[in-house]
């Protein structure tokens, strides 16, 4: 993953609901081009940060293994632009999970105020692309310890959630593997 639209998770509740914080800098690039002489955070980018949060939700119900795709965006409204020093919250849950995909709602909040709402749906990749990872499990293991998922993430019984044994094994010294 190149591009991060959420900066961390405060609450990750498997299987059910996460919220994630996106700070918004006039130090990202986007922000100049998005408008000259009245720099906002462009609204696709905002979406994609609500998917990111939801996506990995999604993604963490198939013990990280299943390959989550965004597939449709059903609704979708913003209701004010967000700009450098804002703060976005993002709070998704899962309303519909299912072996073909799933479906999220999800808000973007600046403080008290209601910046963006959505439902998002995901598609579960078919056999087809058996084989075709999204991410490298290294690559994911490290986003998802950079996102704090492994910090604040609980099963809904209240109990950590752990890092899955697939993506640990990635994270073991290569001299390790062999043996």
């Amino acid at each position: 993953m190149r591009w991060f639209w959420i900066d961390r998770y405060t609450e990750f509740v498997s299987g059910k609901r996460a919220t994630a914080v996106k700070n918004v800098s006039l130090a990202e690039e986007q922000i100049h081009d998005h408008f000259p002489g009245e720099p906002v955070m462009p609204n696709s980018l905002i979406l994609e940060g609500l998917a990111q949060a939801g996506g990995l939700l999604v993604k963490e119900h198939g013990n990280f293994q299943e390959r989550v795709v965004l597939a449709k965006v059903s609704k979708v409204r913003f209701h004010f632009n967000a700009a450098p020093g804002d703060t976005l919250v993002y709070h998704t849950e899962i309303e519909q999970i299912n072996e073909d995909g799933a479906v999220i709602t999800a808000t973007s909040h600046c403080g008290e105020r209601l910046q963006a709402e959505a439902e998002i749906f995901f598609a579960h990749l078919d056999d087809r692309s058996e084989g075709k990872e999204l991410f490298e499990p290294l690559d994911l293991l490290t986003w998802l310890r950079l996102l704090r998922v492994f910090e604040v993430g609980v099963n809904p019984d209240g109990t950590p959630i752990q890092v899955p044994a697939h993506l640990a094994q990635a994270d073991l010294p290569t001299d390790q593997l062999h043996r």
